[in-house]
């Protein structure tokens, strides 16, 4: 398994945690580095996830629900909203990976941990996300990148 998939699987640990204690602060990242570090080679990216989600993650759920066909993010469930804020993030924010690789990532990393059903629907919320970015139709100035 490549470092970045490493980083991105551990990035969904951390922010799953996060959100299941409601709790997404600095403090709450540390925690969590704490009692499961990331290795060496996967920290810089898991920490650029993570904190990326974090401070944009209004935004994030914002676009994520503007093309999840009346899907509010609260209701979705936990492995999927933050398998989608992270593969959202890296679309819209990380010129370095293409759209294609984030989005695949995304649905391995969704059916490996979500439902069966959870492939399928990351796919389809982050595959319109792509087209609307690329139609120039998602305004990106207003998000912050770490």
């Amino acid at each position: 398994m490549g470092i970045r998939r490493i980083s991105r699987e551990t990035a969904l640990q951390a922010l799953f945690y996060m959100d299941s204690c409601q709790n997404a602060s600095e403090r709450a990242v540390k925690l969590f580095c704490d009692n499961f570090p990331p290795s060496e080679d996967a920290k810089d990216f898991f920490l650029k996830l993570v904190n990326g989600v974090i401070e944009n993650q209004t935004r994030l759920d914002e676009i994520i629900e503007r093309f999840s066909n009346n899907w509010k993010v609260y209701r979705m469930g936990c492995v999927d909203r933050n398998v989608l804020r992270i593969a959202a993030y890296e679309v819209l924010y990380c010129p370095d990976i293409p759209h294609k690789v984030a989005i695949n990532e995304a649905i391995d990393i969704g059916k490996k941990f979500g439902t069966e059903e959870s492939g399928a629907f990351i796919n389809g919320i982050l595959d319109s996300i792509r087209i609307a970015l690329e139609k120039g139709e998602i305004k990106t100035e207003s998000i912050k990148t770490t």
